[in-house]
């Protein structure tokens, strides 16, 4: 259901799939979006299961209103209602999960163990070509993480060789972000837009980045729109341990827990 990556520093990413949840058809059965017309209590039940998974308090995790825009909002808890429209989203809290929902765009998750840090956004094409992984990198750097020292992820999103798009569209694009300027594996124009991600987080001193290999449109165990357009999303998850826990005290959580 969940794939998660633990680092020895104290950061935790995770991605799921769209199995071991209890939508119905056509977002069955993980599906943790709640503006694609799922009934909001299966939504609320497959969050939980997901955070159980995770070892996470559901209460505990950031959900963003994404507009496929550039803004990004730090947060110290989740938003009581949907909360402002971002796209981006960082916070100095230890414990506390930002989530990012996707059936294609990429997630990318971003972690400063040593000052206490998260972000996380999402990466759509208007997103990426207005800035917004640029925009959380600098909103972490307000609370006092360092680029070089950032651990990044991003989780499952469509690949390069699938994401068509028309020619006028790519050239757009690959203005602003050359890197991802594609072909898709039929001959036509698309945009590879975890390449754009990590040319993007390269050029602010993020060096440390894995990649999902997962392409989403590929992939029938994932949510994807441009194969199936009425589906699920699915989540990306990053968070650090919390203050007291066993590994940050390892690692000296007195001087850590002052990040906050």
């Amino acid at each position: 259901m969940i794939a998660k990556y633990d680092t020895a520093s104290g950061a935790h990413f995770a991605s799921t799939d769209r199995w071991g949840g209890v939508s119905a058809a056509p977002r069955a059965t993980l599906n943790l979006g709640g503006a694609v017309g799922d009934d909001p209590a299966s939504v609320g039940e497959n969050r939980a299961r997901a955070a159980a998974a995770l070892g996470l308090d559901p209460a505990r995790v950031v959900w963003m209103n994404q507009v496929h825009g550039r803004e990004v909002a730090a947060v110290r808890e989740p938003w009581a209602g949907a909360g402002d429209p971002v796209d981006g989203v960082v916070t100095a809290r230890r414990g506390l999960a930002l989530a990012v929902l996707t059936a294609d765009c990429t997630p990318v998750l971003l972690a400063d163990p040593s000052a206490g840090v998260a972000g996380a956004a999402h990466a759509g094409r208007p997103g990426l070509a207005a800035g917004v992984v640029r925009a959380t990198v600098e909103a972490m750097t307000r609370l006092g993480a360092d680029p070089a020292r950032i651990e990044a992820r991003t989780g499952p999103a469509v690949c390069g060789r699938c994401y068509e798009v028309p020619a006028a569209l790519r050239d757009a694009v690959a203005e602003v972000v050359p890197e991802a300027y594609a072909t898709t594996s039929w001959g036509t124009p698309a945009l590879d837009m975890a390449a754009g991600v990590r040319a993007q987080l390269a050029a602010m001193g993020v060096t440390t980045l894995e990649q999902s290999t997962v392409c989403t449109k590929e992939s029938a165990d994932h949510f994807s729109y441009r194969r199936d357009k009425n589906t699920g999303r699915l989540a990306s998850y990053v968070w650090l341990d919390a203050p007291g826990s066993a590994r940050l005290a390892e690692a000296g959580s007195d001087r850590e827990e002052g990040a906050e």
